[in-house]
């Protein structure tokens, strides 16, 4: 009898949220595969018809998507590493003893960009570097940068944002790791050695492996789907400059209106991140 109330009352707790979740996502996921193996055009809805494999043989084998893909891969490989390298910096300058104030102010702050929606950034990004009347442009000594309309310029804004935007959410992880350290055995190793590098190193940095695979899942996931602020700064444009994966699924799908060839497009990405997620896991994460 207790062993059933027990089971109910469970039941009753995450119920609610096993269900959530799988209307949420595990029944739109089921929806995307199912739509990846038909033709499953929107202006041809009476000839959809299982075809199997064939819509990813036609994505694997289109050098737009693996262009598309690198692209993205490159946004990767060049934000999250500042982000890392500045949320850390940052992260042992607040751990420091002493100005206490200044501090609470400082994670105070950290809060606003991330708060900050993907397309209001975007927005922002297009007032601030505009190339006749954006503020950059002013501050550069009324500078003729055509910050939007030049592929480099253009990808070089997205990489600031995305660093501007996420680089406190690294900073708060990788603090929350800080605090962990106990604070005696950080303090002998101060006193036993002068090098920042080699507290860091031995002390510091197993503790802070657990907040850093995390992170690392979490920026790779929102970075290979990045839409909102690239969509609202630069359209994917100028040309393909900026059109990364999910830029192309949402051309494919929504205005090519192919929904199984945008659908397994997105369910590939879906594996390469799940992918990268077990690496890093893998190499990364230890348990304390």
């Amino acid at each position: 009898m207790r062993g059933q109330t027990s089971r109910r009352t469970i039941l009753g707790f995450i119920g609610p949220a096993v269900f959530g979740l799988a209307i949420v996502g595990i029944a739109p996921l089921i929806y995307a595969i199912w739509t990846s193996l038909h033709f499953f055009n929107l202006t041809k809805l009476k000839q959809v018809e299982f075809i199997g494999l064939e819509n990813y043989w036609n994505v694997l084998t289109d050098g737009v998507f693996w262009q598309a893909m690198g692209r993205t891969f490159f946004l990767l490989a060049t934000a999250l590493p500042l982000q890392l390298v500045l949320g850390l910096g940052i992260a042992l300058v607040l751990h420091k003893p002493g100005l206490t104030l200044l501090k609470t102010l400082a994670r105070l702050s950290l809060v606003l960009p991330m708060a900050t929606t993907y397309a209001v950034v975007g927005l922002l990004g297009q007032v601030m570097f505009n190339q006749k009347f954006g503020v950059v442009n002013h501050l550069l000594g009324g500078a003729n940068i055509n910050w939007i309309g030049d592929p480099q310029n253009a990808f070089a804004m997205i990489i600031f944002w995305d660093v501007w935007q996420w680089t406190p959410f690294v900073t708060l992880v990788l603090l929350a790791g800080l605090t962990m350290v106990p604070g005696e055995v950080e303090e002998a190793a101060r006193l036993e050695t002068k090098s920042w590098w080699t507290v860091l190193r031995h002390v510091q940095l197993p503790f802070l492996l657990p907040g850093l695979t995390a992170v690392l899942i979490l920026r790779t996931a929102d970075t290979l789907k990045l839409f909102d602020m690239v969509f609202t700064l630069t359209r994917g444009g100028p040309g393909a400059a900026t059109e990364f994966i999910s830029l192309m699924i949402q051309r494919v799908g929504f205005r090519g209106f192919d929904q199984g060839l945008a659908s397994a497009q997105a369910v590939i990405l879906l594996i390469i991140t799940i992918i990268l997620a077990r690496i890093y896991i893998r190499v990364f994460y230890k348990e304390v």
